[in-house]
């Protein structure tokens, strides 16, 4: 399904289907893996990893997602390498394509993705620029689909900063045909050109100020953060998203069976309350569990096993 499209650079260049192929890879794989029957479909085969911003979900699932498909993961940050040092991204990709056989990178700039992408001849995999998240919802959706069937028609409320992590929230909406609610601050929300291109490609969102009208009746509650790595302005951040803490009583406002998702790290008593995180509606600790299968799901794909 990936085979014209190496690279996973973000949710929106894939079509549905492709995207269903993937999700349903994860799922048999997940599967596989719990019933000691997984194989190793990428023996010999190395990724690189690239860390500009620190990380545990993604560096320990994708590392441990190769070792069990059978491969090897080498693990640097910039400062580790002479691209902290002012050589090219286009001759780093140029040489990691002599000796991996793919990359994947954390970063802050979409752009350095995409020169990546532009100037390797290996596939590059998005692990989180400042613009997308795409790998954390893939997983996400497929948490979706273990607690509450196809994600198909339900309703996504997110709560809190329009970040890169409901930027793909948007692109999945518009990709598998489920409502997208924000509510967020308006200096915080999506972008104008954000809500064309979802119009353009037929997706359902909605947004606001108002966390209950985002919750009321949805089948999923999300959140992240109120301060990302790297973001300045933290005590102007707290005091615009403090209204926004998902507690106890928002989430009355969802459906009786919704589920509330968070990315982590999470700050409790910041962007949500403790009684929601480790109550009986969380499946925070599922979706991090997920990171690990969708994403051996998009290694396999990208490299044609």
């Amino acid at each position: 399904m990936l085979a014209k499209t190496r690279h996973f650079l973000d949710i929106d260049r894939f079509t549905r289907d492709e995207l269903r192929a993937l999700l349903d890879r994860a799922h048999e794989m997940k599967a596989a893996t719990k019933s000691g029957q997984a194989g190793a479909p990428l023996a010999g085969k190395v990724l690189a990893m690239i860390f500009e911003k620190p990380s545990t979900r993604t560096r320990f699932s994708f590392e441990v997602g190769m070792v069990q498909l059978g491969g090897h993961a080498i693990n640097v940050t910039a400062d580790m390498m002479q691209l902290g040092r002012g050589e090219t991204v286009a001759d780093t990709a140029r040489v990691l394509s002599r000796y991996v056989d793919a990359v994947m990178i954390r970063t802050f700039d979409e752009e350095v993705l995409f020169e990546f992408a532009k100037h390797g001849s290996v596939p590059v995999i998005n692990g989180l620029t400042d613009q997308s998240h795409p790998c954390q919802i893939m997983a996400d959706i497929m948490t979706v689909e273990e607690h509450r069937g196809a994600i198909e028609k339900k309703v996504v409320a997110w709560v809190g900063d329009a970040n890169n992590v409901c930027r793909s929230w948007m692109h999945a909406a518009a990709r598998f045909g489920f409502e997208l609610r924000v509510a967020a601050p308006t200096p915080l929300q999506l972008t104008d050109r954000d809500l064309e291109w979802a119009r353009t490609e037929g997706g359902h969102i909605w947004q606001g100020e108002a966390p209950h009208a985002a919750v009321e009746g949805a089948d999923v509650v999300v959140t992240d953060c109120f301060v990302s790595m790297g973001q300045k302005d933290q005590p102007s951040r707290h005091n615009l998203l403090r209204p926004y803490q998902v507690d106890e009583r928002l989430m009355a406002r969802a459906k009786p069976n919704a589920i509330f998702m968070h990315c982590l790290p999470a700050h409790r008593g910041e962007e949500v309350s403790a009684a929601v995180i480790d109550g009986p509606r969380s499946v925070v600790f599922d979706e991090a569990e997920n990171r690990l299968h969708a994403q051996k799901a998009i290694l396999a794909l990208c490299m044609g096993a």
